[in-house]
């Protein structure tokens, strides 16, 4: 272990020496409160450890935080982590097996979540990328051989044009993030919908970063990358307006242009958490957050803001 980082600085109140802790790498991207969240918390705009974990239960929560975050920033003073409790690719949930979280999170896709896809061939789709590790390309491929690497926008193209390579697979962006991967072997035009294969449906929506695409597979699941989220704070979909990059007029006009073909009941962002509703519900929440960032104005860049 680095001993620069064996300090306990953000542990809660009271913990000893032998307990778990979240060390000072830690930048507040959430990841680890999605995995774990009764267990981690934030606590003065980073993660802490709210509490150690009871049971066998909690402690495989704790290590699916822990191999997915992507500062390995959470540590125990006395062991490594037990690999054998690395659950990654891992399912949605115990009653949907379609789409995997990849975990291990990368620092080159600001931490940005990664999801595998498996459609009826048995064949996958990759949207976005986890970060780099030809184990864990072999890990992922053992699901069934994989196809298309789909990135939603720039922020998260870091690895995508290893892992087609790696996959032989073809590799997807807009146009207008095209600069971030322009060895691209697909590249989507204008903000039409675009089916890019039998059920997956692509809808350019400008606004996060000038080519930020939403991918919507078998009207269920949404691939939202950074456009919007699931906030736990606020109990609602929502948009990191106070980190739109490009434009939240534009991403207004995306909302309003796009919403009535949208129809899905999972929302799986790249940042923030993820959400089932029954559709119906999901498109009552969309149709109100298209209203909702229609009165937004610009406002400067600030990660603090974001309402996780």
């Amino acid at each position: 272990m680095d001993a620069e980082h064996t300090a306990h600085p953000l542990a809660a109140e009271g913990t000893s020496a032998t307990d778990w802790y979240v060390d000072d790498r830690c930048n507040n991207c959430d990841v680890a409160r999605q995995l774990a969240p009764t267990l981690i918390g934030e606590v003065d705009g980073r993660s802490r450890i709210l509490r150690q974990p009871r049971d066998e239960a909690e402690e495989r929560q704790l290590h699916a935080a822990a191999f997915a975050c992507h500062s390995r920033s959470i540590r125990h003073p006395a062991r490594r982590l037990d690999t054998s409790l690395d659950p990654f690719p891992q399912p949605l949930d115990d009653t949907d097996d379609t789409v995997h979280l990849c975990g291990h999170n990368s620092p080159q896709t600001a931490a940005a979540n990664s999801y595998l896809v498996r459609r009826p061939s048995g064949t996958q789709m990759m949207v976005d990328t986890p970060r780099w590790s030809e184990e864990l390309a072999s890990r992922y491929e053992a699901l069934g051989p994989v196809t298309d690497v789909l990135l939603t926008h720039q922020d998260h193209a870091a690895h995508g044009r290893r892992y087609a390579d790696r996959f032989g697979a073809r590799l997807w962006i807009h146009e207008g993030d095209l600069a971030a991967a322009p060895d691209a072997d697909r590249v989507l035009r204008g903000t039409d919908t675009a089916e890019i294969a039998d059920g997956v449906l692509a809808h350019p929506l400008p606004g996060h970063t000038r080519g930020s695409v939403l991918y919507v597979v078998d009207e269920r699941y949404c691939f939202s990358g950074d456009s919007f989220y699931w906030s736990r704070s606020t109990g609602d979909i929502e948009v990191a307006d106070s980190v739109t990059w490009y434009s939240i007029e534009e991403l207004a006009a995306s909302l309003a242009r796009t919403v009535d073909r949208l129809r899905f009941e999972w929302l799986l962002p790249g940042h923030g958490d993820r959400k089932r509703l029954h559709a119906a519900r999901m498109d009552r929440r969309m149709r109100q957050l298209a209203a909702r960032v229609g009165e937004l104005e610009p406002r400067p860049i600030d990660f603090t803001a974001v309402r996780w």
